[in-house]
């Protein structure tokens, strides 16, 4: 990251479930941590711990800090959807998630949702994809532009308050476009 913000007094939300890609969580956590940022994990179904794919195996757990369903997006200054095929899979058919996703959208407060790898399936479901620009990991790229999505391959996509990215490798870029929002 060439330029590290101030995220002392912000609050970030990471909305995940098991199969989570586990660097695509962990590192932005981390990195946002590192700025000053509390970082809460949600999920979903009362889950207290949730498992991340590494790879190509299960990885490790993650604590869970609350459900969707008892936070409220004005709580929070930005909203990161990390990948992996099963986690966004999952949550796009999970109502309470993807209504947290859309509030969020509309929430002044919220400065950025941001997706990456198959995270950007959310943006999908929650209708935040339609007439936006982003990236997402490749095999996705046909579920974004018939979504009505403008697809670019680049490390990280702006556009309003979305903020997408195709796979860890982005993840510096990734985090550092949210940090810049955020702050």
């Amino acid at each position: 990251m060439t330029n590290k913000q101030n995220l002392k007094r912000k609050k970030i939300a990471i909305l995940a479930t098991n199969g989570f890609e586990q660097s695509e969580l962990e590192q932005p956590k981390q990195m946002l941590t590192e700025q000053g940022a509390q970082v809460d994990v949600l999920s979903i179904d009362d889950q207290k711990e949730i498992t991340g794919w590494d790879t190509d195996n299960w990885g490790k757990k993650v604590s869970v800090d609350a459900q969707v369903s008892s936070v409220t997006p004005e709580d929070y200054d930005a909203v990161v959807l990390p990948g992996g095929q099963i986690n966004p899979d999952i949550l796009r058919t999970n109502e309470e998630a993807i209504s947290f996703i859309k509030k969020a959208y509309a929430t002044p407060r919220i400065k950025a949702i941001a997706a990456i790898c198959h995270g950007p399936w959310l943006l999908v479901e929650s209708a935040l994809a339609n007439n936006s620009k982003v990236t997402s990991f490749p095999s996705i790229k046909t579920d974004m532009i018939n979504a009505g999505a403008t697809w670019q391959d680049q490390e990280v996509v702006h556009d309003g308050k979305l903020v997408t990215s195709r796979n860890p490798n982005d993840i510096p870029a990734f985090v550092e476009k949210i940090s810049e929002l955020v702050a």
